[in-house]
């Protein structure tokens, strides 16, 4: 029964990312594309890769928290959790679908704080949990910057 709660959060985590790929895809070659970047910006072909890998381990630390025992942090940190999927999720809509980057600019950083919360409670119920959010709340805080340097100097598209 465990294995199937496995995949099931894996199912779920990734879903999250197959349904954000499907609306910044179309955005890459058109818009994304004709946005003026950072030099650090990385190859558009590196962020399926890192995110697919990026869902998983979420999943993994979700997992290792549902099947925890029940307390109020395991309460806390699951509710926590998905919330900042939802949140991860609305980002891609924010960004790619509505172009909106100074709005994407703050609902990541409520996205990194929401990260960091889930992260704090999953640490109450298992340190391993919490280590697996950790390339996570890295990948965000470089996505953070990088939307925000995207803005400053894209200031008219978005």
């Amino acid at each position: 029964m465990r294995w199937l709660e496995l995949a099931a959060l894996i199912a779920v985590c990734e879903g999250v990312g197959l349904i954000g790929g499907r609306w910044t895809g179309p955005e890459i070659p058109r818009w994304y594309r004709a946005l003026a970047k950072p030099s650090f910006n990385p190859p558009s072909w590196i962020f399926a890769p890192v995110w697919t890998t990026l869902y998983l381990l979420m999943a993994i630390a979700a997992w290792l928290v549902v099947n925890a025992t029940s307390s109020s942090a395991r309460a806390l940190g699951l509710s926590l959790f998905l919330f900042q999927l939802a949140l991860n999720l609305a980002w891609s809509w924010i960004f790619f679908r509505k172009h909106a980057l100074g709005a994407a600019a703050l609902e990541v950083a409520v996205l990194w704080f929401a990260i960091g919360a889930t992260t704090l409670a999953f640490a109450q119920v298992s340190p391993v949990a919490a280590w697996l959010m950790a390339p996570y709340c890295v990948w965000v805080t470089f996505a953070s910057i990088l939307n925000a340097s995207i803005w400053r100097l894209n200031p008219t598209a978005g």
